[in-house]
């Protein structure tokens, strides 16, 4: 990792912190994001090696101001070479009581955001033939639950998007790979949004029994470094992937009876 590049969104906590601090360990140069000024330079003040960490705050909900920042990222070190799209936020609601605009809320910053990110840093790693992008996902991303409609929606969208771009691609030196973490302990919950689009305030049980965010980050690094073009990471959750796909009927049932929260 000596002198790679690497832009880390969702930084300021979380499984994006974890990351910044592994990849500061490893000796990377770190553009850390989120929407908390403050909570980036503590996240900064935590690193071994305070002088490569950049700190440029960014609203993933502004689409609008995304190319713009990723135009002042590019120029920070004069490159990216692992972009990892962590930012986003969860839903704890019912599809029909969430309103239409936290619902868009949702597809903006979690789809919309990360794809104009990495729509912007791709051709500059086409340019210099090699680079990383890295969606970090959810299980979700590849099975529904209750409460959480239009966050799988959002996650969903990114499998679809991704998986074209990397056929699209075909580069053998540009990589694209999607992260699917399951229950972490991080504040993903006591942020995830309502029906009306105020945050939970409060933490699931399975999220606070869940997987040490530290644990998911190393895991996420290795799957970036063996090439893997998909992830999944947790606990019991994960076989849920595979039993959606060959047993789907008896995954319904299971999953209505399962407590998500």
């Amino acid at each position: 990792m000596n002198n790679k590049i690497v832009w880390i969104t969702g930084a300021s906590s979380g499984i994006g912190e974890a990351l910044v601090y592994a990849y500061n360990k490893a000796g990377a140069k770190l553009i850390i994001s989120s929407r908390n000024r403050d909570e980036l330079f503590r996240v900064k003040s935590n690193c071994k090696d305070q002088i490569n960490v950049h700190v440029l705050s960014l609203d993933l909900a502004d689409n609008t101001s995304l190319k713009g920042k990723s135009d002042e990222a590019i120029k920070i070190f004069g490159r990216i070479d692992i972009l990892i799209n962590s930012g986003g936020i969860s839903q704890r609601s019912l599809a029909l009581e969430t309103n239409l605009e936290t619902e868009k809320r949702l597809m903006d910053v979690n789809f919309w955001g990360t794809v104009i990110l990495s729509k912007a840093v791709l051709p500059q790693m086409l340019a210099q033939g090699s680079g990383n992008i890295v969606c970090v996902s959810s299980l979700v991303g590849k099975f529904g639950t209750r409460f959480r409609s239009a966050y799988a929606a959002s996650k969903h969208a990114l499998h679809g998007y991704f998986d074209s771009l990397r056929i699209e691609i075909d580069n053998p030196n540009v990589h694209i790979m999607l992260a699917c973490p399951g229950f972490i302990k991080t504040n993903v919950t006591i942020n995830a949004v309502t029906a009306n689009g105020t945050a939970q305030g409060t933490m699931d049980d399975a999220q606070e029994n869940g997987m040490m965010p530290k644990v998911c980050a190393e895991q996420i690094m290795k799957a970036i470094e063996a090439k893997k073009e998909e992830v999944y990471i947790g606990g019991k959750e994960v076989k849920g992937v595979l039993l959606k796909r060959f047993f789907p009927r008896l995954f319904s049932k299971i999953i209505r009876k399962a407590k998500v929260t």
